[in-house]
């Protein structure tokens, strides 16, 4: 038997950028309920979740955070500091998706995704990993997709491309910190969220709406396997979680 002991998840502060809708409000609701602190970040919604998560006896903090602004980035991580004593965990969750053709040449929405995908993930490590460096220990959660292992085109070649770069910067984190910093990729498939949302192209949003209706799982899919990846061994990182409905064959 392991000499290390499973990582109790009621003991961890975890902050969670997007927060407040889709796959970041149902994690931090599933890990509240496990007994963690979590600390929220979006631009809106943050209270009324906030609220439903005190009254079920659950410890949250909520600041509004636009993972575009390195400096509010940086005061999210550092109210979780201040509130609850510590980091444990910082899941880079806050993503858009917005699926047209690269004809369309919809560059206002080539640059959201980059800057909230890519460059959102980035400030979510500038602000952290000084902390877990003199903690000695904490633990990046990078939500990729599917599409950052195949690229999702016609339609969704810049999105996949904002994916890749999620996954290729994990890796990167991974290999140059790791030791006693943990860094894991969550790559899901069509789950049920506000991504789907995302797309101001007419057919991009329809193709989108029809794909997610054919296929798409609860969110608590990914919540669960969240948890997974925290409440490991200390010794153990768990790199990579792909999961997809069975019925998805992209």
């Amino acid at each position: 038997m392991s000499s290390v002991l499973a990582n109790n998840i009621s003991s961890k502060v975890v902050v969670i950028t997007g927060g407040s809708s889709g796959l970041g409000e149902t994690t931090a609701r599933y890990l509240a309920s496990l007994g963690a602190s979590v600390v929220l970040g979006r631009i809106d919604k943050l209270e009324a979740i906030a609220a439903d998560i005190r009254s079920a006896g659950g410890k949250v903090a909520v600041q509004a955070t636009d993972v575009t602004c390195q400096d509010e980035v940086k005061a999210l991580v550092n109210l979780a500091q201040e509130r609850f004593g510590k980091v444990d965990v910082v899941i880079n969750n806050a993503g858009l998706m917005a699926i047209a053709p690269l004809a369309e040449t919809r560059v206002d929405e080539w640059d959201r995704m980059i800057d909230i995908n890519v460059k959102g993930l980035l400030y979510g490590v500038a602000a952290a990993l000084p902390i877990f460096q003199a903690q000695g220990t904490g633990h990046f959660i990078n939500i990729s997709s599917v599409a950052g292992i195949k690229v999702f085109s016609p339609g969704g070649t810049v999105y996949s491309g904002t994916k890749f770069a999620v996954r290729a910067i994990a890796e990167g984190l991974r290999h140059e910190v790791g030791g006693k910093i943990r860094s894991t990729i969550i790559s899901p498939g069509a789950i049920e969220s506000d991504l789907k949302h995302g797309s101001s192209d007419t057919q991009g949003a329809a193709f989108v709406k029809d794909f997610y209706q054919q296929n798409e799982i609860p969110s608590e899919s990914v919540a669960r396997a969240i948890a997974y990846a925290i409440e490991q061994p200390a010794d153990v990182d768990i790199n990579e979680i792909v999961l997809r409905p069975t019925v998805q064959e992209f």
